[in-house]
């Protein structure tokens, strides 16, 4: 505001003469620069081309003095150039793209930055840092351990941690001893490597689904009835027992609690339910002879809690098949959305070795 404030004062100071006539639109623009960076304004100079840069840096060290006259004639006629000015359009295809971002497509903005051949943002390290790890493991290992290195020692360091942690032993070793040797290499290369990889990741196809097959199928297995599940199971593990085996890992259903949720999460799962909906799933369990599900959840809440929910079961009687399965599918439901939300993490088979080493 200060800075807004002394350019409004100079530029409505009456000037002497039109000294400004007889400096080029070079030597105007060195002017106003310096007369911003002595009010300490933040002049973003960086969205300038290189060209325009170099060219403005230039001119600041060939001039040595300006008078208060000329000045003043600078400022006002630049001030009346910016009253005057009723619209402003992003500089170039690159800009114009970055400006329209969630509003074109990401098929039609990726067309048009190949077609331009521009990068999609001014510095490529930062679609490389929102790159998701798994795209990138494949693009490291095809490189050499010294454009690797500089990969890593450009990300912020826990991603790169992460990034170093999913790389085979001998080909990690060989990039953390080439980043021992990455003292020389100079801001252009660094700019020349993130930008290939840019282009690298702009030149893959788009992808429809967030999620993999495998999580996809997981998912609707996980809401689907029992008997279904284990039909669609059966086919596919005569079409494709790999495929069969990944699709298991990832199904999550009621049994598979007592392995997957810790005790202490337990309470979290029976707030996040209707006691109907949990009595009714207790119920059913119990009567499909998942007693080991029924009694973790029961034993891993409040006594109180448990006691009434002996009860109702007890009241209950015997649950049909479909309301049953629909119950415990609510459950389910209940410690996906936790898991989704970051207030429980299931344990995996590697969590279950871990703790029994």
């Amino acid at each position: 505001m200060s800075q807004t404030k002394s350019l409004a004062q100079v530029a409505h100071t009456p000037p002497a003469g039109r000294t400004a006539a007889r400096l080029t639109r070079r030597q105007k623009a060195a002017i106003i620069v310096q007369f911003l960076l002595n009010e300490g304004a933040d002049v973003p100079l960086s969205d300038l081309p290189d060209v325009l840069q170099a060219s403005l840096t230039t001119q600041m060290g060939a001039m040595r003095y300006v008078d208060r006259t000329t000045l003043m004639s600078v400022v006002a006629e630049f001030a009346t150039e910016l009253e005057s000015m009723g619209l402003t359009f992003p500089h170039g295809v690159a800009s114009a793209i970055s400006a329209l971002d969630g509003r074109i497509s990401p098929q039609t903005a990726a067309r048009l930055r190949k077609e331009a051949g521009v990068r999609q943002f001014g510095d490529p390290w930062e679609q490389v840092q929102r790159t998701d790890i798994d795209t990138l493991v494949p693009i490291i290992l095809a490189e050499s351990a010294e454009v690797a290195a500089v990969v890593l020692s450009r990300l912020d360091v826990s991603f790169a941690a992460k990034l170093l942690s999913r790389l085979p032993g001998d080909k990690a070793r060989r990039i953390t001893f080439a980043i021992s040797r990455t003292g020389q290499v100079t801001p252009e290369a660094v700019d020349r490597i993130g930008l290939a990889l840019a282009a690298q990741l702009d030149d893959r196809p788009p992808i429809a689904f967030d999620d993999g097959p495998v999580q996809r199928i997981g998912a609707i297995l996980n809401s689907s009835s029992s008997a279904m599940r284990d039909e669609v199971l059966s086919g596919l593990e005569e079409s494709d027992g790999d495929f069969a085996n990944q699709v298991r890992r990832a199904i999550f259903t009621f049994q598979h609690i007592p392995d997957r949720v810790a005790r202490t999460d337990v309470p979290k799962v029976i707030r996040d339910l209707e006691q109907s909906a949990l009595v009714t799933a207790l119920a059913a369990a119990k009567s499909a002879g998942l007693d080991n599900v029924v009694e973790f959840l029961l034993t891993n809440m409040s006594r109180r809690m448990a006691d009434i929910l002996r009860e109702e079961m007890e009241d209950r009687g015997t649950v049909k098949q479909g309301p049953g399965e629909e119950a415990m599918t609510e459950v389910v439901n209940a410690v996906r959305r936790l898991e989704a939300a970051g207030s429980l993490i299931l344990i995996t088979a590697d969590d279950e070795d871990e703790i029994g080493a």
